[in-house]
C-alpha cells in the first residue's frame, strides 16, 4: 500500500496511492502507518494531477547512513566499514516530488545520491534488529544533496548536507515490499547514473535501526537514509534528477 501526503484545495491530506488516483483517508499519516485496515477511513477519490504532493512526512531528524553498499566501498576502493557511518540532515532541508532543487551559488560541486528511506512509525529507544519491523511504518525515495566541494573541505559533514532543498524526500511511503531486494536507481537528464540493489547493503535496516536506537530515540516520522550505491556525480542549473527504488517509484525534481 502506497501513502500519500498531498494538498487539495488549500487543505492538507493523506491519501492512498493506486496508480493515478488518491483515495483520501479521514487519519493523519503515522496512525495509517500504524493501521492494518483503513477502509472505515476513506474519504473522496481524486486524480493525481488535481493535487499537490507534499513530502509523505515532517521528520524530526533524518538520519544519513556514509558508505553502506558494498558495490559503492568497490568503486572508491575503500575498506567495508566495520559498523554504521552516520549523519544527519536538518527537517528544514526537506522538500516533496517536482520541487525543486536550489544550487547554493557558492557552491562549485552539487551532487545526487540516490537511497531508500526507512519511516519510522512507532517511538524507538534501546531497540534489537529482530524487534526492529515493530517500528517501521514503510519506506520512501530520498536524494541526499551534497556540496561536495564543501564536504571536502569541512571537516565535519554537516554543512555540505544541511541546505535548503537538499533533502528530496517522497513521493510516497510503500508499506508493504521487501526491502532487502529493491532495485535502486538514478536519472539525471533521463542518462542512468546510478543502478544497483538494496542486496548489496552492508548493513541491513534492522541492524541500522538498532544501531541507530541505541544512540538517540527515534521518533514517529523519523527519516533513515540508509545509503546510496555507486555512481554518484553532479548536478548543473536546470538538470532533471530522478531517483527510484522500484516497489516505491519516481522522485523527480529540478535543479534551479
Amino acid at each position: 500500500m502506497k501513502l500519500i501526503r498531498f494538498v487539495k484545495d488549500g487543505k492538507e491530506k493523506i491519501g492512498i496511492l493506486e496508480c493515478t488516483t488518491i483515495n483520501e483517508i479521514s487519519i493523519p499519516m503515522i496512525q495509517a502507518l500504524n493501521s492494518e485496515d483503513l477502509s472505515n477511513f476513506q474519504k473522496k477519490s481524486y486524480k493525481l494531477t488535481q493535487v499537490q504532493i507534499k513530502p509523505p512526512v515532517i521528520p524530526s531528524k533524518i538520519i544519513c547512513i556514509g558508505l553502506n553498499y558494498k558495490d559503492h566501498a568497490e568503486e572508491l576502493n575503500m575498506e567495508i566499514p566495520e559498523e554504521p557511518i552516520i549523519f544527519m540532515k536538518p527537517p528544514t532541508s526537506v522538500i516533496a516530488h517536482y520541487e525543486k532543487i536550489i544550487y547554493p551559488e557558492k557552491v562549485t560541486q552539487l551532487d545526487y545520491e540516490a537511497e531508500m528511506a526507512v519511516v519510522i512509525s512507532n517511538k524507538a529507544h534501546h531497540v534489537k534488529d529482530d524487534d526492529a519491523n515493530n517500528y517501521i511504518g514503510g519506506f520512501t525515495v530520498l536524494n541526499d544533496v551534497t556540496a561536495r566541494d564543501l564536504q571536502r573541505k569541512d571537516i565535519q559533514w554537516t554543512r555540505a548536507k544541511s541546505f535548503n532543498t537538499f533533502c528530496p524526500l517522497g513521493p510516497c511511503i510503500e508499506t508493504e515490499m521487501d526491502h532487502s531486494n529493491q532495485k535502486i536507481s538514478l536519472k539525471l537528464n533521463h542518462q542512468l547514473k546510478q543502478n544497483s540493489n538494496t542486496k548489496n547493503m552492508i548493513f541491513s535496516v534492522e541492524r541500522l535501526i538498532e544501531f541507530i536506537s541505541h544512540i538517540m530515540t527515534l521518533m514517529p516520522g523519523d527519516i533513515i537514509a540508509t545509503g546510496t550505491p555507486p555512481g554518484v556525480g553532479p548536478m548543473n542549473r536546470d538538470d532533471v534528477v530522478q531517483a527510484e527504488v522500484e516497489d516505491i517509484g519516481i522522485l523527480k525534481n529540478r535543479v534551479i
